[in-house]
């Protein structure tokens, strides 16, 4: 036995095996990091894990070796020799070994359908489902669907963690999908849902976390706290859910924890901003203003509330895009502009505070780079953010709705239900000229929001762009009478009618209705009667009263016909754009 152990000495068997334990241990540490920022599936980890151990006998092999020659120093030959044991040592092991189990393997699913879906979504995923409001009074509404939010918030804070944007999962507000189906249709794993109810000083709340595979509960809990309690009471569900999830906090890549409480723990403050995202996402006059009143008020009870300073300067910007003309757009404007500043003097690192500063800078001051740099900084620092959307749209707006397209799919698998990013996606394929897919997508936009305006524009505009002047006029005639759009879609489908009078009346009434207000559009129904001289007299107008319409100038397939004419690049100089566009013109 002695002499056994001296052999093993002199062969420094045990340095050449705590030497690759060690390298072997770093390179997984390593591995795991880069795989949950990444997503990477779990595969990758247990093909290393296997190869590593595959490894190890070999290179106890090499060590006796060397050691019974007296040298320690391995050859290049020796060592691509062992890479390809490892990798074939590996792929065996790892193809032979069984599948560990993964947290929503608790039943099997059954059916051939069902084992294709489980395989295809990813075993890290979820969506909190709007939280019943249990207390029976509708003005506590805004207390569900705040806390809701706040869940999706910081769950979207844990690195290789797939959880769905706020638009799509409360699609499912009283739903009677069942579980598989709602998984199916946001390509999630798992759900977590329950209900809420404050009375007076006390929070009950009871939450679910589902398996969507077999609708199996995977962890329950029921909570009674004080209100005072609630921040710690959020922070015991969403690291119980991560947990279970096997979940880790964002660690490297220049992301930053975001949070939307305010730096006192003032629930006051919070409350009042709980109740200005319940209004603005209503994206009504009337509630937007009620928004801005609630913001207002969180930030009198908070003075360094920067979150509520962020969501203050979006919506007064929103209000002046949507509502407003002439000073009053401006002054909304100038409010917007002092509480982003103000958001970001407070919190530089504030994703949202950026967000809505970029917004501004499109809306407002036309300034394409500046906003290019502020969505970047906000996409750095919150990477599953809404940043992708706005910085797909931007980068269209600068000519390169390929690009755009790609940011906005990539935004579609977080919030698959969007229907303003399928609205999105039917514009830059539309520029594109790929109008099946075009057709398909501002469908899917309709299918989601069947009231919402602008979109049977959008598919007027693709049944121009296939000449088909009967389907143009159905789906403008199907646009809302509201909001002005349905009149500009008549005027657009009737230029490529076979009733010259017909199109004449259509133009003369945007003229006279709408020369305010969209200057732009008149633009666009000179491009399609092939008047280059007026079409570039209204986009004039378009920029001296500022028309946000301008941002679509370079993948506009209708203004994209006399991208070769002086006057479009000397236009483009003019509003700050680039000359030149990957969007394809109108024949």
């Amino acid at each position: 036995m002695e002499d056994f152990i001296e052999r093993l000495k002199q062969r420094k068997l045990v340095q050449w095996a705590l030497a690759y334990a060690a390298a072997a241990f770093a390179l997984i540490q390593v591995l795991d990091i880069v795989a949950q920022r990444f997503g990477w599936p779990d595969s990758v980890e247990r093909f290393t894990i296997v190869a590593m151990a595959v490894g190890f006998f070999v290179t106890l092999v090499l060590a006796w070796y060397h050691g019974e020659r007296g040298v320690q120093k391995t050859t290049s030959t020796e060592l691509l020799i062992l890479a390809l044991l490892l990798s074939i040592g590996g792929v065996v092991a790892w193809r032979l070994a069984p599948a560990p189990a993964t947290i929503h393997s608790t039943a099997a699913p059954s059916g051939p359908a069902a084992g294709s879906a489980a395989a295809a979504i990813p075993a890290k995923s979820i969506a909190v489902l709007p939280l019943v409001n249990d207390s029976g009074d509708k003005e506590q509404q805004y207390f569900s669907d705040g806390l809701s939010e706040d869940f999706i918030n910081a769950l979207s804070q844990f690195a290789g963690l797939k959880v769905i944007g706020r638009n799509s999962a409360f699609q499912f507000r009283n739903t009677k999908d069942d579980a598989q189906t709602i998984g199916t249709k946001l390509d999630v794993a798992h759900l977590l849902e329950g209900s809420v109810r404050r009375e007076g000083d006390t929070v009950r709340i009871s939450v679910e976390l589902i398996n969507t595979s077999d609708a199996s509960t995977l962890w329950s809990q029921h909570y009674d706290r004080p209100y005072k309690d609630l921040f710690a009471l959020q922070d015991d569900i969403t690291h119980a859910v991560a947990s279970a999830l096997q979940a880790k906090l964002l660690e490297s890549g220049g992301a930053v924890v975001q949070s939307d409480r305010p730096p006192s723990g003032n629930l006051t403050a919070y409350t009042a901003y709980l109740q200005g995202k319940f209004y603005g996402a209503r994206l009504i006059e009337a509630d937007l203003r009620q928004a801005i009143t609630q913001y207002q008020a969180a930030i009198q009870a908070d003075p360094r509330y920067a979150q509520s300073y962020a969501a203050l300067s979006d919506t007064w910007t929103t209000l002046a895009a949507a509502f407003l003309t002439g000073s009053e757009a401006q002054q909304a404007y100038a409010k917007a502009r002092a509480a982003a500043n103000t958001a970001l003097a407070l919190e530089p690192q504030l994703a949202v505070a950026h967000d809505a500063h970029g917004t501004l800078l499109i809306r407002a001051d036309f300034d394409w780079a500046g906003a290019q740099a502020e969505f970047q900084r906000a996409t750095q620092l919150s990477p599953d953010g809404a940043s992708l959307f706005q910085t797909g749209t931007l980068l269209a707006t600068l000519g390169d709705p390929e690009q755009a397209l790609r940011l906005n799919q990539q935004a579609l698998t977080t919030d698959p239900l969007n229907s303003s990013g399928y609205n999105w996606q039917s514009a830059y394929l539309s520029s594109l000229g790929r109008l099946d897919e075009a057709a398909a997508a501002i469908h899917k936009a309709i299918e989601l929001q069947p009231a919402a305006v602008a979109y049977h524009e959008k598919l007027a505009i693709i049944d121009i762009q296939r000449g088909d002047a009967q389907a143009a006029l159905a789906a403008a005639q199907a646009e809302p009478a509201s909001g002005g759009w349905q009149e500009i879609a008549l005027a657009l489908a009737r230029q490529i009618g076979p009733d010259r009078a017909v199109a004449d009346a259509a133009l003369k009434h945007v003229i006279d209705t709408g020369a305010g207000d969209a200057p732009y559009q008149i633009a666009e129904v000179y491009a399609l009667r092939r008047d280059p001289d007026n079409m570039f007299k209204w986009l004039d107008r378009a920029w001296a009263s500022r028309d946000p319409g301008i941002s679509y100038l370079l993948y506009d397939p209708f203004i994209l016909r006399y991208q070769h004419d002086p006057r479009f690049a000397a236009f483009c100089r003019k509003v700050g754009l680039p000359t030149t566009t990957n969007a394809k013109a109108l024949p």
